[in-house]
């Protein structure tokens, strides 16, 4: 019998290891490598596709022993390729006979191919045919992972088959040979384990499944015995009957007719169904009384292309649980289309439910989404036409980002982040990164951007339903990157910026990750792999040689001309870089790839704007291929000496610090500060204490404590090496705002200016989760002079599609020569003021929105000095000036729209209009005036603010005026008092949520404050 693993159950046990404390930590696989341990030995997951060799999917498992295993309370365990979370599990019953084989079979994607040999066990696992992660577990319970190489001795992995692209793997992923339609798979080279995915197996069209019993395929049937009761005869019931109220259907195995109206169809883009919904049900829901769904996926390819959406059908079939999704299964014949009339059933009106029980009786309904929705991821957008949202206004958060790794309040944002994700699909199951669908446009993005951070406005019913582990919105039907965007059942705001937020200051720094840029392009090395595009052309480099960046020249060339323009849109005087080519790993001058960049900058200003701090003498040893650098603009600043490289071995597996002074030009000893640029180690892999704990952290963690030690040590040896103690020191830290690294930097005296200052913005996006890995940390005298700090969102919001690495990979060709995912982390931009009267002379030659007209002289971008921020002048007042409350008549109320409530603390949209768009506005709340902000409207006319921590509950007045004082316009907002309800989910806000959310609330109100006092210092 098949092993359905209950959708409740799986939930539950994630919830319980959210909620254990400490969190257990999963560590590394066992090497089979003398052959005293069950292996997989073979992995056939193409079954039933199109030339497929079997009609099922199977996974062989060996036993090499002289004695028989048990599987008893075993698993086998998948995730998807670009996974991160718990694996899907099915659970193993049996045993492996000595020296023998035990077979695993699992449903196949169409009914091509020969018959398996009988199955000692059936899984229910879904595996990709060509990409994703198989593990045979000793423990029934899912395993979370962490992604790369997975080093032996993890305990619950007795194997591990990374294949295809996966992320997962042992050594090295293992390479597949082309799509679903090509018969092949993976066969074991014997039965050692060497730990090493891609020297174990190997692809073959040979496959040779055999079960326990030692048979290669199907059993000759025996003689036949008396007839047996062939059972009742379809039982009629209601759709609603057939769902039941639990996750699994009462009827599951059971033959059933039932009727419905026909709401989505899927007759093309993989699904090969569509649903039905029973008449006259949806509308406004109420779940006091609605447990059971009135709709179900009717998976049936013979009758998909048979059926449009209103038709009144009568449907005969079985039911089945396809991996939680509740399907009725409709051989040909087995549909009838009705000729009566009845009342159409009507989308549900409901804001996404939080919890499993209230979304299990919506699934497969129609529903018209109510609430607000933001995007929270986009990267897998480009290869599966999906993209996550979250409820409400707010993104999805990395729990260590604004909590304590393991504490109540991280798990809280945990469960909080559960409640609220839901993904966009398109309706398809099709992979747009595989060569036989590059030629179809990619959804959702061709159509325009799609934007982390940016809401998702529903303009047509979709369909609740269950995929890939996931709760989903489904379109009514398939869509692509053709598809008209009328047609589309939801659009994204545009929430981009063409150039950062004022930050104010006599000067400004900011922190640059240039993604590997590598002026020694793959062609220039023997060696290479790469990564191409869909005419086989190279883009980037994969492996089998030390460059990491462009394959060829035209690929670089794409790649630093979005990074050029990011970088002088900045309007930064001194800029640290981090992922550049340490050219001399190739023979070159250590200074020839920062250099090229120089270069490039100045040729795009047109003048000799930029120049670079050059290597010191003394150099470490040994150095990583990717270094730090620092450039700066040389009419306003100039290095005081020669720059220094941390030399200690708490950076051996990273890249060691550089610090150097800068004096403004023409100014004193007293306006110096000290700039120190980092790149900690990254989260990826680590062993013994380096392994992931499993508390948020991920691996390497005590290396990075290590490393921030040694670099509040080497900070203060510089201060005096230099003779300044205002210090900032920026760039990729590899640790989120709460976590150990950051305490330490903290311990020593210095503030992390993001969630200090601008705790509403984020640097990098990861499995949907926003957080800052790249932080300034400033020194108390460098705090005192900071005026503003803005973390610039071009690049971890975007889609991996825009980047260079991704040049014509699909037929919709996303990239542009502009800043938009320049790189994968997003800059971060500081202003401080000086503290003597000299200001730096100012050249005004760099403007910082790439985009202007130079010839505009009303384009703010252009204005004398714009990117290189004059110092104002002494004693003039820039504080905005509140309009008077007389002021605020219905007359004058304009356009300015905002939500009808929101909580103290809550990041809320303001309308401003699109006719503002690139203009800075201030925003107030009333009645006693508060400056919520001074901001830049976005393109679609929108703007986001916080409401302050301490703002009192009832009726206020949301007031929008431009730059110069004059009233744009206002509306009415109520603050609603804290009764501990989640907005759009009804669920109770208590203990570590409370706590979690307070965090954000207060880091929202010392940006206000902070902001506040800036402008008046």
């Amino acid at each position: 019998m098949p092993k359905i693993v209950g959708r409740t159950l799986l939930c539950a046990t994630v919830a319980a290891t959210l909620l254990a404390a400490p969190l257990a930590s999963v560590s590394v696989a066992s090497a089979n490598t003398a052959g005293t341990g069950l292996v997989i030995a073979e992995a056939y997951l193409k079954g039933g596709s199109a030339n497929a060799l079997f009609n099922k999917k199977f996974v062989e498992i060996a036993n090499p022993t002289d004695a028989p295993v048990s599987v008893d309370g075993w698993s086998l365990q998948y995730r998807s390729a670009t996974g991160s979370a718990a694996f899907s599990t099915s659970g193993l019953e049996g045993t492996v006979p000595a020296n023998g084989t035990f077979l695993v079979t699992m449903a196949g994607n169409g009914a091509t191919g020969a018959d398996l040999p009988a199955a000692d066990d059936t899984a229910t696992l879904n595996a990709s045919g060509t990409t994703g992660t198989l593990v045979l577990s000793d423990q029934s319970k899912a395993l979370t992972l962490p992604t790369g190489a997975i080093a032996a001795g993890t305990a619950g992995v007795v194997d591990l088959l990374g294949y295809g692209a996966s992320n997962t793997f042992e050594g090295h992923v293992r390479t597949v040979d082309g799509g679903n339609t090509v018969p092949n798979g993976l066969v074991r080279q014997g039965t050692v384990d060497s730990d090493d995915n891609a020297a174990d197996f190997s692809v073959t069209t040979t496959l040779t499944p055999t079960n326990a019993a030692d048979e290669t395929a199907p059993t000759d049937p025996t003689d036949p015995t008396d007839p047996t009761d062939p059972g009742a005869p379809a039982e009629a019931v209601t759709i609603a009957q057939l769902q039941g109220t639990t996750d699994t259907s009462p009827y599951v195995g059971k033959s059933v007719v039932t009727k419905g109206v026909v709401t989505a169809v899927y007759a093309t883009g993989g699904f090969n169904g569509y649903t039905v919904q029973t008449p006259d049900t949806g509308g406004a829901i109420d779940f006091g009384t609605h447990t059971a769904s009135d709709g179900v996926f009717v998976f049936s390819s013979a009758t998909a292309s048979q059926v449009a959406a209103g038709d009144y059908v009568q449907l005969t079939g079985s039911v089945s649980e396809y991996y939680g999704l509740t399907e009725l299964n409709v051989a040909a014949g087995g549909m009838t289309k009705l000729t009566e009339t009845v009342p159409a059933p009507q989308a549900a009106t409901v804001a996404f439910p939080s919890s499993d029980a209230q979304r299990e009786s919506l699934e497969s309904m129609l529903v018209a989404p109510q609430g607000d929705y933001t995007v929270a991821d986009n990267y897998t957008t480009n290869q599966y036409g999906e993209v996550v949202l979250a409820s409400g206004t707010k993104r999805l958060i990395q729990p260590t980002e604004v909590a304590r790794p393991g504490s109540a309040a991280a798990k809280a944002v945990e469960a909080d982040n559960a409640a609220r994700k839901v993904t966009l699909d398109d309706g398809g199951s099709t992979n747009f990164l595989t060569q036989a669908n590059k030629s179809i446009p990619v959804s959702w993005l061709t159509q325009g951007p799609v934007t982390v951070g940016a809401a998702a406005t529903f303009t047509k019913p979709v369909v609740l339903d269950y995929r890939n582990d996931s709760w989903k919105f489904q379109p009514t039907s398939p869509i692509t990157g053709a598809t008209a965007k009328t047609d589309l059942p939801a659009t994204f705001s545009n929430v981009r910026t063409t150039k950062p937020q004022d930050v104010g200051g006599d000067l400004k720094l900011a922190g640059f990750n240039v993604l590997n840029y590598f002026p020694t392009t793959g062609d220039q090395l023997t060696g290479c792999s790469y990564y191409t595009d869909r005419d086989g052309d190279p883009v980037t480099v994969n492996s089998g040689c030390n460059a990491r960046g462009a394959a060829e020249q035209e690929d670089f060339e794409r790649q630093q001309v979005k990074i050029v323009k990011a970088i002088n849109g900045l309007g930064a005087d001194v800029v640290s870089l981090e992922e550049i080519e340490n050219s001399a790993e190739f023979g070159q001058d250590r200074d020839a790839a920062v250099a090229t960049l120089v270069g490039a900058l100045n040729a795009a200003t047109g003048a000799d704007t930029w120049a670079y701090v050059k290597s010191p003498k003394t150099l470490p040893a040994s150095e990583d291929v990717i270094r730090l650098a620092l450039i700066y603009k040389k009419d306003r600043v100039a290095p005081t000496g020669e720059s220094t490289i941390l030399i200690d071995p708490a950076f051996t597996n990273a890249r060691q610090p550089v610090a150097d002074a800068f004096r403004p030009v023409g100014g004193t000893a007293d306006d110096e500060f000290l700039v120190i640029a980092n790149h900690f180690k990254s989260k990826g892999s680590g062993t013994g204490e380096n392994a992931d704990q499993g508390d948020g952290q991920g691996a390497s963690n005590a290396d990075r404590v290590k490393q921030a030690t040694a670099l509040a040590a080497f900070s203060a040896k510089m201060q005096t090496q230099y003779g300044t103690d205002k210090v900032f020191m920026l760039g990729d830290f590899n640790a989120y705002s709460q976590e150990d690294p950051m305490v330490v930097l903290d311990e020593a005296g210095y503030t992390d200016l993001g969630p200090a200052l601008d705790s509403s913005e984020w640097s990098y996006v990861f499995s949907g989760l926003s957080g800052s890995l790249d932080h300034v940390l400033a020194s108390p005298a460098a705090l005192a002079t900071v005026t503003g700090v803005d973390i610039w969102n071009i690049n971890s919001v975007e889609s991996v599609a825009l980047e260079y690495s991704r040049y014509n990979y699909n037929a919709t060709n996303l990239y542009t020569d502009d800043v938009y995912r320049a790189s994968d982390h997003d800059p971060i931009l500081v202003g401080f003021d000086l503290t003597g009267d000299s200001t730096p002379t100012d050249p005004g030659t760099d403007p910082t929105d790439p985009g202007t007209d130079p010839t505009d002289p009303t384009d703010p971008g252009t204005a004398p000095g714009a990117g290189q921020t004059p110092a104002p002048t002494p004693g003039a007042d820039s504080t905005p000036v509140a309009p008077s409350e007389s002021s605020l008549t219905d007359a004058n109320r304009g356009t300015v729209t905002a939500p009808s409530s929101a909580r103290a603390g809550e990041t809320i949209t303001i309308g401003v209009g699109t006719q503002y768009a690139g203009q800075r506005v201030n925003v107030w709340m009333f009645s006693t005036p508060t400056l919520l902000g001074t901001v830049t409207v976005a393109a679609d006319g929108t703007v986001r603010v916080t409401i302050p921590s301490d703002a009192p509950a009832g009726p206020h007045r949301t007031v929008v005026t431009a730059a110069d004082g004059s009233l744009i316009g206002w509306t009415t907002i109520t603050i609603d008092p804290v009764t501990g309800a989640l907005a759009f989910t009804g669920a109770d806000l208590t203990g570590g949520i409370a706590a979690a959310l307070l965090l954000l609330a207060a880091g929202a109100g010392v940006l206000v404050a902070r902001r506040r006092r800036a402008r008046v210092a």
